[in-house]
Parts: structure tokens; sequence; C-alpha cells
């Protein structure tokens, strides 16, 4: 597969599933025309690194479709000046969309193996930094955020990650609803918060979210 085979799949990806689904912030769109994604797939699966499907990883783990993450990265309206945390960094391929549309942004991952691909794969992004620890906890000694993208599909947003965000900060992630899987974005008010879906859509889900299941007799 060449570099002029990659840049024509990417090109498609763009035409046929960014902007056919409502992926239509003109600095998201040039962000994914031109981050490499063959570059953050197991080289084995390189040639599918554009298909309109998760792509597995390995550990139960995927990186997501470029629909979903292209849609959250348009309704979150990031900022040139936003401080933004990524949950579920996987190997990078969200963190390097973020390092052109941010200020700085900090990728958490709770895999080692995809947080040590992450770093080598984001290694010329200066404004990244990549980090480890447990999803759901986020990284309350960078916060406070402008931004905290979950690139992935999770029971619900946890207090923890609610209060890292400033005053007006916004969420953009994934939800999960039994078997319904649907885009939405929140905004911090006060000591409020509210989450608004906007979409369903195919997205993975991360580890670490799961609500405890209510007992039953």
């Amino acid at each position: 597969m060449t570099e002029q085979n990659f840049e024509t799949m990417r090109r498609a990806m763009v035409a046929n599933q960014l902007r056919t689904t409502a992926v239509n912030d003109q600095r998201v769109v040039a962000a994914m025309t031109a981050v490499e994604r063959e570059r953050f797939v197991p080289a084995d699966r390189a040639a599918l690194a554009y298909l309109d499907a998760a792509l597995p990883l390995g550990e139960g783990r995927a990186l997501n479709l470029p629909m979903a993450t292209g849609r959250l990265l348009t309704e979150a309206s990031v900022r040139q000046d936003d401080r933004v945390l990524l949950i579920g960094a996987a190997t990078g391929y969200a963190a390097a969309l973020l390092a052109r549309l941010a200020k700085s942004v900090v990728a958490l991952e709770s895999d080692s193996a995809l947080a040590a691909q992450a770093r080598a794969n984001l290694a010329d992004a200066a404004n990244v930094e990549v980090v480890e620890g447990p999803l759901a906890a986020g990284w309350p000694s960078a916060a406070p955020f402008d931004l905290i993208v979950v690139d992935g599909a999770v029971e619900a947003v946890p207090q923890a990650l609610i209060d890292q965000l400033v005053d007006g900060g916004r969420i953009a992630c994934g939800i999960a609803a039994g078997s319904v899987l649907r885009l939405a974005i929140g905004r911090k008010g006060g000591a409020g918060f509210g989450l608004s879906a906007f979409a369903d859509a195919d997205i993975i889900a991360l580890p670490g979210f799961e609500q405890p299941k209510p007992f039953r007799f």
C-alpha cells in the first residue's frame, strides 16, 4: 500500500463518512484530512484504517469509527485556547487530531502497551502529554480543563470528570444505555452539569465506567 493510496482513502473517508454525517467543522475536517490514520493501527491492519468500522487494537480495545470521533470533535466546538483532557487515548489518533485544534492535550490511557504506542505515535506533537491511569478518574493534577473528550461510550459520566472542568467547560462523549449508543455533549455550570444526546451512533465501549447493576430477588 503506497502513501498515495492512503491519501486517496483518507480523502474518501472525509467525503463519504464525515461530510455526510454532519462533521462540518472545517477545522475538524482539515485535521482528519491531514492526520494519517494508518499510523495509529497495527501494521497488519493498515489497509483497513479508513473503513467505516471500529479497528481492533488487542486486549479488547479498538480504535473508534472515524464518524464517531469526528462528530464528537465537531459538537465539542474545540477552541484554539482550550486545555483538553482526552479519555481513552488508545494509540493516539484522537490526540493527534486534538493537537491540531487545541492549545494543549492531556491524553489519558489505562493500558500501558497502548500508552507506549501513543507516546511513540505522538512524539512530534509538542502540545500533547500521554499519561497512564484509570480512565474514570481523569487526571486531576492537570485540571481544570476547558474540554474533556471521551473517545468512546460510557454508562455514565463520573463526577470525578465533571469536577475537573472549568465553570462553563464541556464534555463530549458516547453514552451507552443498554444496547443503545448515543453521542452526547454536556456543559458544567456552577454546581450543575447537563448532558444532552445529539445522535445515535456506533461507538466503542471504554473499560472502567460500568455502573453497578441493581440487585434483584
